[in-house]
């Protein structure tokens, strides 16, 4: 009887180690277990093509003809009355327009006067710059009613401080007046002197 019953204890002790180990695996189990579901993922893609837009100017002495002038091929600009015999006191007028091609952006605009432009009868010279309506106003009456972009009197070597705006695809044209003065009071070492000029427009954008 004693034995039967410390047999029955033994067993129900080791029932229960069997019991607690599954119980303890079963744990682990549940742990180990666990399920991790997969993220669904999707996305948009974006594109775009990219081009860079062109600058152009181009200029024309009569106010039709309009081409392209870069530096070493510059216009000819054509003077009234001429500019091949100047007196003292006589003052000279040229008209150059300006626009920017087709296809250009829009941009602004300055005129610009070379340093050597004081060489010559140069160091006489004195001229003035003005925006008018056409090249018609380009004249002694006409270039007072424009707008003064290089004030007269001033040497041929100084440049305009204006930056005019321009519009694209040559849709607005831009005349400039040049006015040539050998002052009155020129001394004889003046005779004979020559000057090769050259001024230009200078175009920006961006």
């Amino acid at each position: 009887m004693g034995r039967h019953t410390r047999h029955s204890r033994a067993a129900a002790g080791s029932s229960w180690i069997r019991l607690r180990a599954l119980l303890a695996g079963g744990l682990v189990l549940g742990v180990g277990g666990t399920l991790t579901l997969a993220a669904w993922t999707d996305q948009e893609v974006v594109q775009a093509t990219f081009k860079a837009g062109t600058f152009d100017i181009i200029g024309s002495t009569d106010g039709t003809n309009f081409t392209s002038h870069p530096t070493g091929s510059g216009a000819t600009l054509t003077f009234v009355p001429t500019a091949g015999a100047m007196l003292p006191g006589q003052t000279v007028y040229a008209p150059f327009s300006v626009k920017t091609a087709p296809g250009s952006t829009g941009g602004l605009l300055t005129p610009i006067a070379s340093g050597t432009n004081n060489t010559g009868l140069g160091a006489y010279l004195t001229y003035q710059v003005s925006r008018v309506a056409t090249p018609a106003n380009c004249t002694a009456a006409g270039i007072s009613g424009g707008t003064v972009v290089v004030p007269a009197g001033s040497s041929p070597t100084v440049g305009g401080s204006e930056q005019f705006a321009v519009a694209g695809a040559g849709t607005q044209t831009i005349t400039y007046c040049f006015a040539i003065t050998l002052p009155s009071n020129a001394p004889n070492a003046a005779q004979g002197t020559t000057l090769n000029a050259v001024w230009g427009i200078s175009g920006t954008t961006g």
